[in-house]
C-alpha cells in the first residue's frame, strides 16, 4: 500500500480559515496509521486531536486542506518561533 498523507487545518477561536492556528497530518502506510501535528518543538509529534475531533470533540474545527497550504502553515510557525526565540534572548 502506497504511504498516503492527508492534512489538516486547525481552528479555534484564536485563529480563522484563512490563518489556522496549527496543522495535523494522518499518515496512513503499511505500518498503520498515525496521526501528527507540527508543533512549537519545530518537528511532526503524534497527536490525538484529529481522533478526538471525529468522536464529537468540537473544541477547534480542522480542515482538510492541500500539502502546500499545510507547508505554508508550518512555514508560518517556524517563523514564528524563531521569531520568539530571537526577541527572548
Amino acid at each position: 500500500m502506497p504511504t498516503k498523507i492527508t492534512y489538516y487545518a486547525i481552528v479555534n477561536e484564536f485563529s480563522s480559515r484563512q490563518r489556522p492556528g496549527g496543522v495535523i497530518r494522518r499518515v496512513i502506510d503499511d505500518e498503520g496509521q498515525e496521526d501528527q501535528a507540527f508543533t512549537r518543538n519545530l518537528k511532526w509529534e503524534h497527536t490525538p486531536l484529529l481522533y478526538s475531533y471525529e468522536r464529537g470533540n468540537m473544541d477547534n474545527q480542522l480542515y482538510e486542506i492541500s500539502e502546500d497550504e499545510a507547508n505554508q502553515i508550518v512555514e508560518r510557525i517556524r517563523q514564528t518561533v524563531a521569531g520568539e526565540g530571537a526577541t527572548g534572548s
